[in-house]
């Protein structure tokens, strides 16, 4: 039967020295966008004639030796449509072989299973985090699942944070409990997920899935890493900030508590009349004798060291507060640093495109 993904080439990018087929994925419950270069779609090709054994329903458009697609619109537009045609051809056709293959899912990105729907990707994702064998002790690698699950370890970066939000809005100390309990619960299942993408990248051993037999390239893997490396900085923050939060109620809540202390001492502090005159009296000590007047200034010490140590708790809740901002900064930093280094290898690719194009001209 025919798939219900739809798929289209609606537009081909110039990168550097190379076309970009920009492939557009409609699944029943979200979209995605996938480039691939002309090699790409021959070593699939190859790959999955040699798996199936048998041509696809509409041939590849074949490679020309005379003209490239960097100086020749008309023919980029016509290997444009003639990929479109030939995917929606092995899309489209009743017959499934060329989709059962891993190597259709891994070409495009796909879930598992997708032309089946939505509902058994997620059923496969469900298994892999809850099931036996599940993310505390397998790596994830499969490339396909990699993928959901990492889209599924974002969601719960996302609710960890959503939960901070609402536990510094909240107004009473049971909301905030409830959200700092959320807040925690979330963090735990991301760095779950997170070690066992993080392990599956470090094991790419053998197995028609894993990263060996799924036609991943250098680059592609490289990206995966460099999001795994975004996402331990995110939740690294989020557990700080989190940290950071549950001192601060601490403190806020040793401060009340001396406050009442403080209160109820002085509410009930025995009045003696004794009518004691000597020197310069207060309304403190005007009913106090020696004894009273000694604790009295006991018990003023007293306080003023507790304020001392307020004060001290105070400052050191600032402090934390300081560093776990800093850390906030350092991640943003980092990750700007990321973006730098890409751009200056983009950079580098279009200097030897511009290179190549001089020397055509």
């Amino acid at each position: 039967m025919p798939s219900n993904v739809e798929i289209t080439i609606p537009t081909a990018t110039l990168t550097g020295d190379h076309t970009t087929y920009n492939i557009t994925i409609r699944l029943p419950l979200r979209s995605l966008v996938v480039q691939k270069r002309y090699s790409e779609f021959a070593s699939f090709h190859d790959e999955l004639v040699h798996k199936v054994d048998a041509q696809p329903p509409v041939p590849l458009p074949g490679k020309s030796w005379f003209y490239n697609t960097n100086s020749n619109e008309k023919l980029r537009e016509e290997r444009r449509q003639g990929l479109e045609k030939y995917l929606q051809a092995i899309n489209n056709a009743e017959d499934q072989r060329w989709r059962n293959t891993s190597i259709w899912r891994s070409f495009l990105n796909l879930p598992s299973q997708a032309t089946a729907g939505e509902n058994t990707s997620s059923a496969r994702l469900h298994k892999a985090v809850t099931g036996p064998g599940a993310l505390g002790s397998a790596p994830i690698t499969d490339p396909v699942l990699w993928l959901d699950c990492h889209r599924e370890m974002k969601s719960h970066l996302h609710d960890a944070r959503l939960h901070l939000t609402r536990r510094d809005q909240a107004t009473t100390p049971q909301k905030q409990h409830e959200s700092s309990a959320h807040a925690k619960s979330s963090l735990a299942k991301a760095g779950t997920m997170i070690t066992a993408l993080e392990d599956g990248l470090k094991n790419p051993g053998g197995g028609a899935d894993n990263w060996a037999g799924s036609g991943l390239g250098e680059g592609e893997i490289r990206r995966r890493k460099d999001l795994l490396t975004t996402a331990k900085k995110e939740k690294d923050g989020l557990e700080n900030l989190h940290n950071a939060m549950v001192q601060k109620s601490k403190l806020d809540t040793a401060v009340a508590s001396i406050q009442d202390k403080d209160k109820l001492v002085n509410s009930t502090k025995p009045r003696l009349g004794s009518g004691r005159v000597l020197g310069k009296e207060t309304d403190k000590t005007r009913e106090l004798d020696n004894q009273g007047v000694l604790q009295l200034q006991k018990q003023t010490m007293e306080a003023q060291d507790k304020s001392v140590n307020d004060l001290l708790k105070i400052v050191s809740r600032q402090k934390e507060l300081g560093i776990a901002i800093n850390n906030e900064l350092e991640v943003q930093n980092e990750l700007l640093t990321l973006a730098d280094e890409d751009v200056t290898r983009l950079q580098g690719k279009i200097d030897v495109g511009n290179k190549r194009v001089g020397k055509i001209s």
